[in-house]
């Protein structure tokens, strides 16, 4: 299992109540949202190795 890390983020209140509704409609905690929506930008940017795992959850 990866080790995980806290921090605090800022964020605009349009941005984050964007976020909340997308993790809503994807049935995420908001942080899983986060997460998924950071790793799949590192991904599309050749910035994050595709072949391993990330500790990423599908959805079923």
């Amino acid at each position: 299992m990866s080790s995980r890390k806290a921090f605090a983020l800022r964020i605009d209140e349009k941005t984050l109540a964007a976020m909340h509704r997308w993790a809503d409609d994807d049935l995420r905690s908001l942080n899983a949202q986060i997460e998924f929506v950071l790793r799949e930008s590192l991904r599309k940017a050749g910035r994050l190795e595709s072949g391993k795992d990330t500790g990423a959850r599908r959805k079923k």
